[in-house]
């Protein structure tokens, strides 16, 4: 084709597609101004508050963001990698991503990426770095199991922000979610069936912990609520286990408002009280473990789980970039890319 363009004509790069990670996002520090910005972004979005923004815009922005940075900095503290001075999300999604990036090397015209909705590296500037590379086709790649305009929309309108920008429009697939996936399943219920093997007691009931949200999204029609207890359902009937052996909470509440129940802090809180002392928990909601599920649960929800009177508690990584995980991700990668590769 060089053949036939005049000498002055800007190099034609060899058309490419790009295969993009996307995750919720993380402060770039621990510090009150770095949790800030992230906060403001991740609050100002309306598929996450859907209040009025008349509303909702002085409650943040004088009342949150004044106070909350300062926690919210303190909990990152307690799990950020120090050695990489990252937060645990972005090294993991950064796993992630070279991992798959490795499995699909044998294709030449695959370029394989990550970004955040909110934070670093933006979707933005990940999008037009893969086009300015040469790709015309993308994938995007959710990593959240269960759908939710919370997650899974607002990351893909994000993306979908940028393309509207750019003169010449790329193909675009989005990879739906994947909470009945068969692989999905199986990855989970192993990782809980080795999780449990691997410890020094046998516990009574093993919680999945999802993130929650307000009671009103699901009225308005948001299916995750549905989708994490079919998620539970699946993996239990995979292990065959009792109905009473896996149980699903909803934690990460946010705000006055009745959000999804049974909560997870109350239902820790509660449990030794009637004879359950010995749990596992796991959040099959996140792909990546991250500061819902390394302090909130593995903390916070040790911590209340043992001062109300329990016995033994492990957490249950997320998949991660473990072999596992990967197997999955590349599966269902692979799939979604057929007519493409």
């Amino acid at each position: 084709m060089s053949d036939f363009l005049p000498p002055d004509h800007p190099a034609v790069l060899p058309q490419k597609i790009g295969v993009v990670l996307l995750n919720l996002g993380t402060p770039d520090a621990t510090d009150y101004w770095s949790v800030r910005r992230y906060l403001r972004e991740f609050l100002s979005d309306q598929r996450v508050i859907e209040a009025p923004k008349w509303l909702w815009w002085p409650i943040l922005n004088l009342v949150i963001l004044t106070v909350r940075p300062q926690k919210s900095g303190h909990a990152y503290e307690q799990i950020w990698d120090k050695e990489k001075n990252e937060s645990p999300l972005l090294v993991i999604t950064r796993d992630q991503s070279e991992a798959l990036a490795k499995r699909l090397a044998g294709h030449d015209n695959v370029m394989v990426d990550f970004a955040m909705r909110y934070g670093n590296p933006s979707t933005q500037s990940v999008l037009e770095r893969m086009q300015a590379a040469g790709c015309t086709k993308f994938l995007l790649v959710p990593l959240y199991p269960q759908n939710s305009a919370t997650t899974t929309a607002t990351a893909n309108d994000k993306a979908f922000d940028v393309f509207k920008t750019m003169r010449r429009q790329p193909a675009v697939r989005t990879m739906p979610a994947y909470f009945e996936d068969p692989k999905y399943i199986e990855t989970l219920a192993h990782s809980i069936r080795d999780g449990v093997a691997a410890l020094d007691f046998v516990p009574d009931v093993v919680i999945t912990s999802y993130h929650g949200m307000p009671v009103t999204y699901l009225e308005r029609g948001d299916v995750y609520h549905c989708q994490c207890y079919k998620t539970t359902r699946l993996v239990r009937e995979y292990l065959g286990w009792d109905k009473s052996k896996l149980m699903v909470t909803f934690q990460s509440r946010f705000g006055p408002t009745k959000w999804l129940e049974p909560y997870t802090d109350k239902t820790l809180e509660a449990l030794p009280g009637k004879g359950v002392k010995k749990v596992a928990i796991l959040a099959p909601a996140f792909s990546a473990d991250c500061i819902e599920t390394l302090e909130e649960i593995n903390m916070q929800g040790r911590e209340t789980f043992m001062e109300a009177g329990g016995e033994k508690f492990a957490y249950i990584p997320c998949l991660n970039a473990s072999p596992g995980g990967m197997d999955m991700i590349e599966d269902m990668v692979r799939r979604e890319l057929q007519g493409w590769l």
